[in-house]
Order: structure tokens, then sequence, then C-alpha cells
């Protein structure tokens, strides 16, 4: 991996934040969680222990089995994941001990290897050094371990991800270069905090960034646009909260294809796709009526799902995973749980209406639930 040389930046004060006391009360529901579904006895003595460290230091550290119950459980509990029903294999990476940031984008990129696996990608989670009474665990800037850079023309139009321009910049202002030619789907470098407001970005390794070629199974022109997008939607913005401690995470699931066709490269602020697709498609854009934005959006899906399943790759359909959530919907009621889901992020982008998960309601999220996926602030770029 190449790097930058640390820089130092002034940060906001709220990091500060972060160097916290647990709440006791958060730890031990989280343990009496633990202990029940684990059918665990003497809860009592490991809760004790606990809060003889909290007393001690502030923070007290999970073993391993219960930080893989707690990732695997805050999974469970996103309401906005469509794809939980395997939130039970999930493969915890405890990398707890690690906060130095070369070591940090070193195991970033050794999650990316492991989950990619030669596309049979497995849902991953590494976990970092936690946020503790001394100080603060370490940071990643990046919003996934693998975005597309986002150039700003003079003509004001964008070559690449519109939705990175801010990072780009960013990145380009700590000394990252961008490769030469520019392209639409140029890999941004990692950026890592250090303590003290320091960070350091990392430049991906080729290997460690599977992408898959589009082409479309019935129009032969579509492969000769060049378009492609990577293997592994890798979170990490996300902090893990489990029993009142906060750790730095890379988690990563499988893509559905209307992801990245709906979304990533169809909606007007990414890549914008549909206009010149109705054009190659010989589709009128200039009335709505002729529903060219869904048509368009129907084989910019196939085309994705398509090139995802020749390549090898895993990949997973709007339909078939509105089934696979309804199944995990039973399973939790079985269980006497509930099933938390924001309607809005459950139904698929496309064709809502004709998948399973459409007309019915859910549990209302609780945004107080641990363990749980939190978003904090995003860095001030």
């Amino acid at each position: 991996m190449t790097h930058s040389d640390i820089r130092v930046i002034d940060l906001p004060d709220p990091r500060t934040d972060r160097e916290h006391h647990v709440d006791p009360v958060a730890a031990e529901e989280f343990l009496r969680l633990y202990y029940t579904e684990k059918h665990l006895p003497d809860v009592d003595s490991r809760i004790a222990e606990v809060d003889r460290q909290i007393a001690r230091t502030g923070c007290y550290r999970h073993t391993t089995s219960e930080l893989e119950f707690g990732a695997r459980v805050a999974w469970r509990n996103s309401a906005r994941c469509i794809g939980r029903l395997y939130w039970n294999g999930l493969r915890l990476r405890d990398r707890r001990d690690t906060s130095n940031p070369d070591e940090v984008a070193e195991e970033c990129v050794r999650h990316l290897r492991e989950a990619t696996r030669g596309g049979r990608i497995r849902s991953t989670i590494t976990v970092f050094a936690a946020d503790t009474a001394d100080g603060p665990g370490p940071r990643i800037w990046n919003e996934q371990l693998i975005r597309y850079a986002g150039y700003l023309r003079p003509d004001d139009t964008v070559l690449g991800d519109p939705r990175n321009l801010a990072f780009t910049e960013f990145v380009r202002s700590l000394g990252w270069r961008p490769p030469a030619p520019r392209t639409r789907f140029d890999v941004l470098p990692l950026v890592v905090e250090c303590p003290r407001g320091r960070l350091r970005w990392y430049s991906l390794p080729p290997d460690a960034v599977l992408e898959v070629p589009l082409s479309h199974p019935d129009l032969p022109w579509f492969s000769r646009l060049g378009l492609r997008w990577h293997a592994v939607p890798a979170i990490s913005s996300m902090r893990l909260l489990i029993g009142g401690i906060q750790y730095a995470v890379a988690f990563n699931g499988t893509y559905m294809s209307s992801e990245v066709g709906c979304r990533n490269l169809a909606d007007e602020g990414r890549y914008n796709l549909l206009p010149m697709l109705a054009e190659r498609m010989g589709l009128p854009s200039d009335d709505d009526r002729t529903l060219w934005r869904d048509r368009t959006m129907v084989e910019l899906t196939l085309a994705v799902q398509h090139s995802f399943t020749a390549a090898g790759v895993s990949i997973t359909d709007h339909h078939t995973e509105s089934r696979r959530f309804l199944m995990h919907l039973q399973r939790e009621r079985a269980s006497g749980r509930t099933c938390p889901a924001d309607w809005s992020w459950i139904v698929p982008p496309i064709s809502g209406s004709q998948t399973a998960v459409f007309h019915r309601y859910y549990d209302e999220p609780d945004n107080t639930t641990q363990p749980a996926f939190i978003t904090p602030e995003p860095p001030l770029l």
C-alpha cells in the first residue's frame, strides 16, 4: 500500500465526546440479553465483574463471544436492511487491539480480500479499538471502503460519482493524486484518523478491489459503454454500539442488483445514466408518459444482475431478497422478538408493489435499541 505523510488538521471539538465512560446500565442490559439468548448461567457474576471494570477504568472489555453476538444482533436490529435473514452467520474479525492508522488501513485491505473470496462474497465485520475513557479509537473517514472519485469539470458537469465530489477534493488536499487519465471509476483512497487530529491516506491495492464490467444479455452495445461496479459494499462510516461501548468497524453484506442499477448508477445525484441509455435505446426522453425512466432502469438493473452472475460474483435480486426478508420476519416473531423495519428502505427502488414486502406494515424502529449500528456526524471536509 502507498500512503501519504501524516498531515495535521484541526478537528472539531466533538471528537472528544467519544472519550467517554460507559453507562453501567447499558452494559447490564446487553449482558442480560447475551446470557438469555445464549442460555448461559450466572449472568450476575459477569455483571459484577463488568461493574468493577467500569468503576476502575471507565470502560470494560467484551469477550470475543460477546463481541460476535453484539455485532450480529446489531445487524439483526438494522431497520433499514432488507438482507438480515443470515444475521447469525456474520463473520467477525476481532481487531480491537488495532488503532495505529497503518495497521487499521492494512486490516481494511485484508477485510476486502477475505470478504471477496474471488466473488463468493461473505458477510464480514472487522471491529477496531473502542472509544474509552483514555481516548477515542480510530476513525475511518470514508463512507465505504470502496468509493469512486468525482471530478468537477469546467462546464460544471461531473466525471465520476457526484456523491463523492467533496471527499475527492479533500483527499486531493491531503496529497492524493488522481490517476492519469482520470476515469468515471477511479477508486478513492482510505483516510484514517490518527490521535490528536492527524490524518493519513492509503491507496487500495488493485487486488483488494474486485470490479465487474457491465454488459447486457440482449443489448450488444451495452458492454462498449465501459461501465463497471465493485463487488463488495463495505460500509465504514457507521460505528458499532454494544452495551455502551462504541467501535469503529468495516462491515459488508452482498449487493442487491437494484441498489447498483436503480440508485448508484441511475440516481440524478449519482451517475445519472438513464437519459444516456434512453437515447441509446431509441426512447424519447422528453415525455414522461413514455415511461422511458422505468424502461431504462429495468434494463440497467438487468445488466447489473446479468454481469455479476456471469462473472461469478455474489449478488441478489429484489424479488428474492423480499421473500427472504419475510422469512426473517417470521423467524424473529417465532423467537418472540419484534423486527423493526423502515418501510421506505425495505421496499426496493424498482417494482416495489410487485415485491412481497410492499403490502404490509412493520414494527417501528427504536433508535435507543442496542446493540446497533449508529451513524455519527460526518467529518467536516
